[in-house]
C-alpha cells in the first residue's frame, strides 16, 4: 500500500490499483469486503482506473461510492457499477423564502401535508402526471415534457429547467425500447412523478453560506438564511427494469466469452457488442426518466409552497445532477467511459463540461446528509481531476436496514430530529418507526465525509444546508 497522505491512498490489490479518498478512520472502518468487491472491480478487462470516495459501503456486485474508468476504444460497460437505480441523483431548488418565515412549526407541517397531497408517498400509488406520454419522456426527457409543466420556459431571461442541470436530454437508439415488456411501461408511466421509498427524500433546508467561497454562492443566487428544497430520487421501476433485462443479457454474454469473477452479481460486457450497446441505449432512456421526475416532483413542491405562502412563492432550479450513470467523458484529450456508481461529479471553473450558466464558476455539486443531519453545496476543484472529478454523494451507510432496526430506538431516533422542540424537523410520518432504517445513526457522519473530500482537493464547500422538513416515502 502506498498512502501519500491520511485523506489519499493507493492500494496494490492482486487484480490493480485502488484509489481512496478518505481520512485514515474512515478508510479503516470500510472492511475487507470493500476491497474484496474491488479486486473484482479490478478483473473487468482493460479498466484504466478506479476509486472509492469516503462515503464507500458494501453493494450488489460494486460499492456505492465506485468510479470506474474504461476507454472507449476498447471498454466495458457494467450494469453492476451503474446500479440499479439508474439516473438516481439530486436537485435543489431555491426559494424567495426566508427561514425565519418557516420559523413556526405548524406551518412547516402544512407545507408537509400540501407536498403529500401532490405527491404520493406510497410506493405503489399512481402519480398525478397521467396525461404525459411516457415514451416522449423516455426518449426526450424534459424536453418531451408538456409546456405546462415546464412554466419557466415561457419567460426565457429567467428559466433554469432546462439549462440548470447536468444534463436535459440523453440521446441514444431509441429502437432499444421495444425491448422492453408492456407492464413495465404500464407501471413505469404510473411511477412519473413519484418519490419512491428507501433514502429517497423532499427535504427543505435553510441554507448558510461558507465565507471561503461566498463570491460563488452570491453569483449562483444562493442568500443566508434562504430556504431551498432538495430533491433525491431516480428512475423507479424503469430503471430497475433495464438492470432487470440488460443484466440477463450481459450475463449471457458472459457466458459466451468466456467472462467472470468469483462474483456472480458483478455483471459487464464489451461496450461494442450487442448487449452492451443495448444496456447502455437503455440506460440513457432511463436517464431521461430520472431527470424529467425529479423535476416532476420539483414541479409539485413548487405548487405545494404556492398553496402555503401564496401565489408569489417561487422555487427556481439551481441544478439536477447523477450519482449512478455511465458516460462518455472528455478528460485531457481522450475520451472515457466513466462509470459512477453513488459518486457525484463536480466540475471546476472554467472547465468544458460545466453547463453555460456555471461555466465561470463550476456547477453545484449536491451531496445530501442523512435525517436529522445537514447536506452540502459544493463546487469542484482543479485537482479533482486526479479522480475523474468525482466526489461522494452522500454520508454512506454505515449499518444496513436490519441492523439499524435492531440497534436504534424510537427515542434516540426522535432525539436526533428534535422532535417536541421550536426547531423540530417535521417529518411526513405519524410514527417513526416506519423510519427508523433511515435514521441518521444508520449513517457515517457527513460531516467527516466532507472533510475528506475537501482535505483531498477534490471540491470545496461553498454552503451547508439545515433541514427544517422532510418528505419520505414507505
Amino acid at each position: 500500500m502506498n498512502s501519500n497522505n491520511q485523506y489519499y491512498r493507493r492500494i496494490d490489490l492482486p487484480a490493480g490499483d485502488l484509489h481512496v479518498f478518505a481520512h485514515d478512520d474512515l478508510y479503516h472502518a470500510m472492511g475487507a469486503k470493500v476491497l474484496e468487491m474491488a479486486n473484482n472491480n479490478l478483473q473487468i478487462p482493460n479498466i484504466r482506473y478506479m476509486s472509492y470516495t469516503p462515503d464507500a459501503h458494501v453493494g450488489v456486485g460494486t460499492c456505492i461510492g465506485t468510479t470506474a474508468v474504461w476507454g472507449m476504444e476498447d471498454g466495458f460497460v457494467s450494469p453492476s457499477i451503474v446500479g440499479s437505480d439508474i439516473g438516481c441523483g439530486m436537485r435543489l431548488h431555491l426559494t424567495n423564502l426566508q427561514v425565519n418565515e418557516l420559523q413556526d412549526v405548524k406551518l412547516r407541517r402544512k407545507l408537509v401535508k400540501a407536498i403529500e397531497k401532490r405527491i404520493p408517498v406510497e410506493n405503489h400509488v399512481r402519480g398525478y402526471f397521467s396525461d404525459i406520454r411516457l415514451e416522449d419522456v423516455l426518449r426526450k426527457g424534459l424536453h418531451g415534457l408538456p409546456g405546462k409543466y415546464v412554466p419557466d420556459s415561457y419567460t426565457p431571461r429567467k428559466a433554469t429547467s432546462l439549462t440548470h442541470v447536468e444534463c436535459s436530454r440523453f440521446r441514444f437508439d431509441e429502437s432499444v425500447l421495444d425491448r422492453i415488456p408492456e407492464p413495465v411501461w404500464h407501471r413505469a408511466h404510473r411511477q412519473l412523478g413519484t418519490l419512491g421509498n428507501g433514502n429517497h427524500f423532499i427535504e427543505i433546508q435553510a441554507i448558510s453560506i461558507n465565507e471561503d467561497n461566498r463570491s460563488i454562492a452570491e453569483r449562483w443566487g444562493l442568500q443566508d438564511g434562504q430556504v431551498a428544497v432538495m430533491i433525491h430520487s431516480g428512475s423507479r421501476s424503469w430503471g430497475g427494469a433495464v438492470n432487470q433485462y440488460s443484466g440477463s443479457e450481459v450475463a449471457k454474454t458472459m457466458s459466451k466469452l468466456g467472462l467472470g469473477t468469483s462474483d456472480p452479481k458483478l455483471v459487464y460486457a464489451p461496450l461494442d457488442s450487442d448487449a452492451g450497446q443495448t444496456y447502455t441505449n437503455l440506460m440513457y432512456s432511463a436517464l431521461n426518466f430520472a431527470v424529467a421526475n425529479r423535476h416532476l416532483l420539483a414541479f409539485a413542491v413548487r405548487d405545494a409552497f404556492r398553496e402555503t405562502f401564496g401565489s408569489q412563492a417561487e422555487t427556481r432550479t439551481l441544478y439536477d445532477l447523477m450519482h449512478n450513470y455511465a458516460c462518455e467523458e472528455n478528460h485531457g484529450d481522450k475520451s472515457f467511459l466513466v462509470h459512477r456508481k453513488g459518486t457525484t461529479r463536480a466540475l471546476p471553473a472554467g472547465h468544458a463540461g460545466n453547463p453555460e450558466p456555471y461555466a465561470d464558476t463550476g456547477h453545484p455539486a449536491l451531496i445530501p446528509g442523512s435525517m436529522g443531519t445537514s447536506s452540502y453545496l459544493m463546487v469542484g476543484s482543479p485537482e479533482g481531476a486526479r479522480n475523474y472529478h468525482s466526489i461522494c454523494h452522500g454520508a454512506g451507510r454505515v449499518r444496513s436496514r436490519n441492523a439499524t432496526k435492531q440497534l436504534v430506538t424510537v427515542d434516540e431516533f426522535a432525539s436526533s430530529l428534535r422532535i417536541g422542540q421550536d426547531d423540530e424537523i417535521v417529518v411526513n410520518h405519524r410514527g417513526l418507526e416506519s423510519l427508523i432504517d433511515e435514521s441518521p445513526q444508520a449513517y457515517k457522519d457527513v460531516d467527516r465525509i466532507i472533510e475528506s473530500v475537501v482535505e483531498a482537493r477534490l471540491a470545496a464547500v461553498v454552503a451547508k444546508c439545515r433541514p427544517l422538513a422532510a418528505v419520505k416515502g414507505v
